[in-house]
């Protein structure tokens, strides 16, 4: 078996997804700035969910979950990798026709499903017409997270991960252009997200092409590797299902409260930041490894994956979240305070962080402990915990909303985090010694945290001595700058002193 390197795997996806997101904060700050938290905010962020809802029903969660694990072992094999690889794309496509033609038809019905509080104002009609526009964005994007899947499996992360800067260097130009010409932003922005689709999907099948993997779309057909196929990709599109009714629950929530929607999306777009930087490329990389070791019947290999990636992944994570708990004003009112996004806003939607910060390290350990059942072509269970944590998640997000408002939304989704990865790591001891996490992972894992604890303390610190500056608009920058190398430089020293990490055991595995 050729090794998938991991940490190289991991830093490969997470630098370019930081440049995504970094230019998608880029983005939002735009469309913060040009259409500010309101009627045109709320429209596009409800009708761009539609499309990204079924992305990840359909793609990245439920098919990925079980195309992926199938292909790496067909892979590793050689059983016709990419006469399998052929078949799914062909049926996918066919699905995901269907479903968009189904999706322009009975859009009105999708957003009063989804977002029942715009019923009755000019916000319901503004979404439709925005919602028409951008769904075909699902089949692009979905088919591409397809061949993103086989260069995954083949060790090849570089193009797929780089894809998602597409979309954000279109949106950003467009917008950019349409602000200067005195046109319409928000018109540019719903109509560029299709062809950005259409772009990122070029892009994969270029180099899945240039990898040696040059996928043959076929006339669809039911074959036993396609029934299995979807006996696997059913419980997970289930699955997939109850964390997108996860979101929508909040979305009706926060449908009911003027700026709601524009607020949680903003706070949401910050606390993904480290989320995709890390969790995501953790869980890219972790599949397809621990599916080709568990084929070769390598289980040491396995756990050392395992917990490495678990290592490496809560020794990034955990002090993010210390940061979105301790300042998240700060940063907040830094990076979207301008335009039409004013002080209350960033009170607001800095609430919002501060709550999915204490999330953010389950956000993560999902992304790592799924991986376990998914390359065992297990997707019942993670179905099953999913459906409790989608009842806790509803539960308090409805009942919440009577006594805090529009904040229960965000409360319910970071208890249902929790939820869920504690059924996930139970759930997992059946699987035995591969399944846990070695000797070294917990030897560390309180010094990241008592490393972290520390860093909170000095960002507290210098975030008070340094509040008159954030009140100052030339001096803001440089103080949140000045906040974040404060936060780092803590960090590495407590860190490495404490034993959390040790750089030069870093730089080993790299040259490795």
């Amino acid at each position: 078996m050729k090794p998938i390197r991991l940490l190289s795997g991991i830093l490969t996806v997470g630098g370019w997804t930081l440049l995504s997101r970094i230019l998608g904060f880029v983005r939002d700050v735009l469309i913060a700035s040009y259409l500010g938290p309101g009627v045109l905010m709320d429209a596009f962020v409800a009708a761009f969910r539609l499309p990204n809802m079924f992305r990840r029903f359909f793609a990245e969660g439920a098919f990925n979950a079980a195309f992926v694990p199938m292909f790496s072992k067909r892979l590793e094999a050689g059983d016709d990798p990419l006469g399998f690889a052929g078949l799914a794309f062909s049926g996918l496509s066919l699905v995901l026709l269907a479903l968009t033609g189904l999706a322009m038809v009975f859009m009105p019905a999708l957003v009063w499903a989804t977002a029942e509080g715009f019923v009755g104002d000019e916000r319901f009609d503004i979404t439709v017409d925005f919602g028409r526009i951008v769904f075909p964005y699902v089949l692009f994007i979905s088919l591409a997270a397809l061949l993103s899947g086989m260069l995954n499996a083949a060790g090849r992360f570089a193009a797929a991960a780089a894809a998602p800067v597409l979309l954000n260097v279109m949106l950003i130009a467009t917008m950019t252009t349409a602000a200067l010409t005195g046109g319409a932003v928000a018109q540019a922005l719903v109509w560029t997200i299709p062809v950005a689709g259409l772009a990122q999907l070029a892009l994969v099948w270029h180099a899945a092409s240039r990898a040696g993997l040059r996928l043959r779309p076929v006339r669809p057909r039911w074959t036993p590797e396609m029934a299995q196929l979807v006996r696997i990709a059913v419980p997970a599109a289930l699955a997939g299902g109850v964390v997108q009714v996860n979101l929508v629950v909040g979305q009706l929530v926060a449908s009911n409260y003027d700026k709601a929607v524009s607020w949680l999306y903003s706070a949401d777009r910050l606390y993904q930041l480290p989320l995709g930087v890390v969790g995501i490329a953790v869980g890219i990389v972790l599949l397809p490894d621990l599916s080709r070791r568990l084929k070769a019947g390598d289980d040491t290999g396995a756990r050392q994956a395992l917990s490495r990636a678990g290592e490496v992944a809560l020794a990034l994570t955990i002090p993010c979240a210390v940061a979105l708990i301790v300042v998240p004003i700060q940063l907040v009112s830094v990076l979207f305070e301008r335009g039409a996004f004013g002080a209350d806003d960033s009170a607001a939607t800095a609430l919002a962080v501060a709550i999915y910060g204490l999330g953010l390290p389950a956000f993560v350990m999902q992304k790592i402990l799924q991986p376990l059942f998914f390359a065992r072509e297990d997707t019942r269970s993670p179905f099953r915990y999913a459906l409790l944590a989608m009842v806790v998640n509803a539960v308090l997000a409805v009942g919440l909303a009577y006594l805090v408002g529009w904040i229960a939304a965000a409360v319910a989704t970071t208890v249902a985090a929790w939820v869920m990865v504690v059924q996930l790591a139970r759930g997992a001891l059946g699987f035995g010694d591969v399944a846990r996490f070695d000797v070294q992972f917990h030897r560390r894992v309180w010094r990241i945290c008592l490393a972290s604890a520390l860093m909170g303390a000095a960002l507290w610190g210098v975030g008070a001595l340094m509040g008159p500056l954030f009140a100052i608009g030339g001096w803001r920058w440089l103080a949140l700058l000045v906040l974040i190398a404060a936060g780092a430089l803590t960090y590495g020293v407590c860190g490495q002193i404490l034993g959390a990490f040790h750089l030069q055991e870093i730089r080993g595995r790299l040259r490795r």
